[in-house]
């Protein structure tokens, strides 16, 4: 029986207020070491806060968030030595060289110019950016940028990597090489912590995810362990022809027992069914005997989007188990 992975990222009770708005609330997460753990939830659930925090630039209110065993309060110092933070918005310095860029943030770690002379040549291999080390920074494209700073994240060898939305505003290409960095990283024995609104490209490359709204962890686990939890049954899709039938269709999927999770935007409703074909066809007959016209109806795959939507329209998953 292997042995237990010991977290490297450990959040108790951890609360961030900004008046009587709860930021953080109540928080409690692991992270195990090698994990690549992706944080999703939509525009202001506390994901930035909450990595600001680990990255010692916020103190929380209550409750307390260590890094490799570092306070990240009290012991700011010895948690920035193990961790790389790259935000949502960086700064980049443009009128001068790639590598240039890369030297100035190994000097400000204190590294001497023989190890720099290694370091950043190394890395910009690592990022795929050799053949750009003597380009001037404006010059990037947005996905070298962005790798660029991934680079300087990693100057000082960190264990543990905070990635705030690192692939937004990135061509599918640029997505796809992002993504195979990461893994990458995970193979030299990184820990990362990531969150985004690409949600399927989380679930390629995650370990681990939790699901954040409002502040609080909702869901937690790998990201077949919650779809397990919460696909008590299966994804269906009904594509209305009828016009103007959306809200007629949704009030008879919410009468069902049998049906979860309804949701009903333009011309296509989604729902999640317990039972099986017989319960199928008799929500498409009871749909169709009300003279509604349906163009499609389909299972479909539930994926991380499904749960990300899912839970945070209130299905119940209690998170950590």
């Amino acid at each position: 029986m292997p042995e237990p992975v010991e977290p490297v990222i450990t959040i108790t009770a951890m609360s961030k207020l900004y008046g009587a708005t709860k930021a953080v609330d109540e928080m409690d997460l692991e992270v195990p070491a090698g994990a690549v753990y992706g944080l999703i939830g939509p525009n202001g659930a506390g994901k930035t806060t909450t990595f600001s925090i680990l990255a010692t630039l916020l103190a929380p209110t209550s409750g307390v968030a260590h890094v490799c065993g570092f306070d990240a309060t009290n012991e700011p110092y010895e948690v920035r030595r193990v961790l790389g933070y790259m935000p949502d918005a960086f700064g980049l310095y443009d009128d001068i060289r790639v590598t240039e860029y890369l030297d100035f943030f190994a000097s400000a770690y204190r590294q001497p110019p023989a190890q720099r002379r290694s370091v950043v040549p190394d890395l910009l291999e690592l990022v795929d950016l050799g053949h750009k080390a003597d380009e001037y920074v404006e010059s990037l494209s947005r996905g070298m940028k962005q790798r660029l700073g991934l680079a300087r994240a990693l100057i000082h060898d960190p264990q543990v990597l905070i990635l705030d939305e690192p692939a937004s505003g990135l061509d599918p290409r640029a997505r796809q090489e992002f993504r195979e960095l990461v893994l990458e990283l995970q193979r030299m024995g990184k820990t990362l912590v990531i969150s985004s609104h690409i949600l399927p490209e989380l679930q390629q490359m995650c370990t681990h995810i939790g699901v954040l709204e409002a502040g609080r962890l909702l869901a937690e686990g790998s990201p077949d362990d919650i779809l397990s939890k919460i696909g008590q049954g299966r994804a269906y899709r009904l594509r209305l022809a009828s016009p103007g039938a959306q809200a007629q269709a949704l009030e008879i999927l919410e009468r069902s027992d049998a049906v979860s999770g309804a949701l009903c935007e333009g011309a296509e409703c989604h729902f999640v069914l317990a039972g099986g074909e017989d319960q199928a066809a008799g929500i498409l007959s009871e749909v169709i005997g009300a003279g509604i016209l349906v163009s499609e109806f389909a299972e479909t795959k539930t994926d991380l989007e499904d749960l990300f939507l899912k839970i945070t329209r209130g299905v119940e998953v209690e998170p950590g188990d």
